[in-house]
Order: C-alpha cells, then structure tokens, then sequence
C-alpha cells in the first residue's frame, strides 16, 4: 500500500477519528500486526498537539497463555500497576485509539468460562472508574491488516496478497481514498440529516419483520434521540468513534422488547465465532438462545450480568451499504455491523437520551438506558428487512423496506 494513502489515514484518525487536542495525552491501544503504521499514526498525533502518546501492545498468544496457566483468582483480579492506570486514564482523561486486527479466532480452545468469568471479576472493579469517565474524553476505534485476519476474509490468497486486499477493503470503507477529511465532513453531515428526520419523528416503538424468522417488537425512551456519526464531548470537543461508520443509532427502554431475531451474519466474542444464531425476547430479556456454532459461548454472553440479556442498541445501516456491497465478510465486528442493521446486547449509549449531560448515572438508567458490563452488536440486516415505526401518537411510519431507508 502507498504510504502518502497510509499517511493520509493516519491523519484521519487523529484529526477526525480522536480529533486530538493541543496538549492532550493519547492511549493507543493494538495488536503486533501493523508497527511501522503504529507508528505513522503515532506521529500524526503529536503533529496534531498531542502532549504524549502511549502505546499498549495486545497479542492474543499471551493472552492464551495467560489464561492456561494462570488460576482464576490471578486472572481475574485487578492488579497494582492496571489500577494505576485506570485512576491515571480517570484524572488524565486521554483521547483513546483502539487500532483492531484481531484474529477472529485467535482465542480459540481457551477455558472460555474461566476467561469470562475473570472478566467478569475485573469489571466490577473497572467499570464504576470507566463510568465516571463516560462522556469526558474522545475515542476511536479504526483498523489495520493482521495476517491472520485476512487469510479468515481471503483465504485463497497468498498471505501478503491477503493483507494487501485487506488493506484497500479497509481503506475503501472508511473513506481513506482522495481527501478522507472533506469525506468524512460530508459523510457526517449525511447522517446527521438522517438523525434530526428520525427524532422528529417522535417514536415509541419500533416492529423489525424478516423472512428469516424475526419479528422483534422493540420500544423506544420517551426522552430517547437517534445519534449517528461524529459525537462530541461534555466540553464540546468533536470526534468520530467507529471509522467506518454507516450507522444512525438509538438505546431503547431497558427491559421493552418481545419476539425474536435473526443473526444474519456471525458474530466475533472473545476471539470466537458465534454463527447461525437467534435470540427469543420475553418481557424485555433474552429467555431463548440458539447458535449453529458456539452456542454455549452465546449463553454465556447473555448471562454475563443483569443487563446482558437486554437491549441496549438500534442501529440502522442500509443493506445496500458500501460496505455490504463489497460481498466481503470481514469477520470483525467494526466493519460487519456497518454493513447493515444491527441490534446489541448489553450497555447502553447515554448520548441517547436528551438532557444526559445534567443526569446522574443513576438517573440515566431511570430513563430507560440499560447497564451492563458488555456492550456486544450482532448483524440482522437482510434484503428484504422492513422496519416499521409507531410514533407517540399511535401512528405507523416504514422506516426500512427490503432492508434499506424508506425515509
């Protein structure tokens, strides 16, 4: 791949994506897969103000590792030097950049119930820091070629024929060809329309039907509002968290939720595949779940808490989508739930309620906004989803027919 086009990203993400302060610190956190662009997009950073960048490496084979020989007190307990740098992360509050190019199954064969419920343990701790942070600090979450990853989305290519077919299916998707930053302003402004027509819209409900099977009533907040593309900060600072992003989303009311739903793609959790699933809503919460693969994973996912057998994400994306028209799988949640219309289990947005910057918590999940350790999407766009809305006035309005804007 040319570097001026990698270049061009890295500036991308760290004037878009992040949208980094003068004087602000900057945690990226990625894989070994990409260092020289690590690296690029490093630069990028301090180029554009940032005081200091760190970075933290992962590697699924430590992880591996870590979860065979540790026992599961170790494993799930927050030690000294991670607890120092969550208080650091909660005083300093640095922009976040999360570089994915995960193995889709590089997680495999691991002792997945004690993983879960290490993490599980650890969250208890973390999550309450992370809350406080909630809306103080911008993040992203963009992607680069790892080995492994494209031979899982172009097997029958040579490896480093692979990478460099990910590398432009990547770049493509997220707008990164001519000038991204003028794309990326217009790609906003596109979706924000979309957001400003649904919240006059005045919704209560929403009636997902497929001939898959799914036929999903989901009710809306009554203060709820659709968000989409780039977000903004308590102290009005603008970022864009997900490059690509395709979606105009809400949170619906915690708990509201009758029927049943279609996976229409597999689902990537905790570096396994999930495939040919569907989950059954009773009075709100998951009460039935079946996978083709990796059941037993997805059980576990829903029991994670109280709030993971709940919704806590709508999200509307064309499937006649750039990226669902390339006819590629990426098998990486970041680029699949662009592709087309995706609900998730789990935490909710508090972007989504007006008025969330005066609401406590608390409040805010007395709004409707569920609460959850995990926050996971899973696709159920098809061709020929239609969604219905019922606005507060007890009238229908088709949002989504043959699985694509109606509005």
């Amino acid at each position: 791949m040319k570097k001026s086009v990698l270049k061009s990203y890295a500036d991308l993400i760290a004037k878009k994506g992040v949208n980094v302060q003068r004087g602000q610190e900057v945690l990226v956190m990625c894989d070994l897969d990409q260092p020289d662009f690590v690296a690029m997009v490093v630069e990028s950073l301090y180029k554009n103000g940032a005081k200091k960048v760190i970075v933290d490496w992962g590697f699924d084979q430590l992880t591996k590792l870590h979860v065979k020989y540790q026992d599961e007190e170790t494993l799930g307990r927050v030690g000294r030097l991670s607890m120092a740098k969550l208080k650091w992360r909660a005083e300093a509050l640095p922009a976040h950049l999360y570089l994915v190019s995960d193995d889709p199954d590089g997680l495999a064969g691991i002792n997945m119930a004690k993983y879960i419920k290490a993490q599980q343990s650890k969250m208890k701790v973390i999550k309450p820091i992370r809350d406080k942070m909630d809306g103080k600090y911008q993040w992203c979450i963009a992607a680069v070629p790892g080995k492994k990853w494209a031979a899982k989305v172009f097997p029958e290519l040579p490896v480093a024929k692979a990478v460099e077919k990910l590398w432009d299916s990547i770049l493509q998707a997220s707008r990164a060809y001519g000038d991204p930053i003028k794309n990326w302003t217009n790609h906003n402004l596109n979706i924000k329309a979309k957001c400003t027509a649904l919240n006059n819209m005045h919704l209560s409900k929403l009636h997902y039907t497929s001939s898959n099977g799914t036929d999903l009533t989901v009710w809306l907040n009554e203060n709820g509002r659709f968000a989409g593309g780039y977000e903004t900060t308590l102290s009005g600072v603008e970022f864009n968290p997900n490059i690509p992003s395709e979606e105009v989303f809400t949170s619906p009311k915690a708990g509201k939720a009758e029927g049943i739903v279609y996976s229409t793609k597999p689902l990537s959790y905790n570096g396994q595949l999930i495939e040919n699933f569907y989950l059954k809503f009773t009075n709100g919460r998951v009460s039935e779940v079946f996978a083709e693969k990796n059941q037993e994973l997805l059980e576990q996912m829903v029991a994670t808490d109280e709030g993971a057998s709940m919704l806590g994400e709508c999200a509307f994306v064309p499937y006649d989508s750039p990226i669902n028209n390339t006819g590629i799988l990426f098998y990486e949640t970041l680029f699949d739930e662009n592709a087309c219309c995706h609900l998730a289990l789990g935490r909710g947005f508090s972007e989504c309620l007006y008025g969330h910057e005066k609401m406590s918590k608390k409040e805010q999940f007395e709004n409707g906004i569920n609460d959850s350790q995990i926050h996971v999407d899973f696709m159920i766009g098809s061709e020929d989803l239609k969604i219905v809305g019922t606005d507060k006035r007890g009238n229908e309005i088709l949002i989504f027919k043959d699985g694509n804007w109606a509005i």
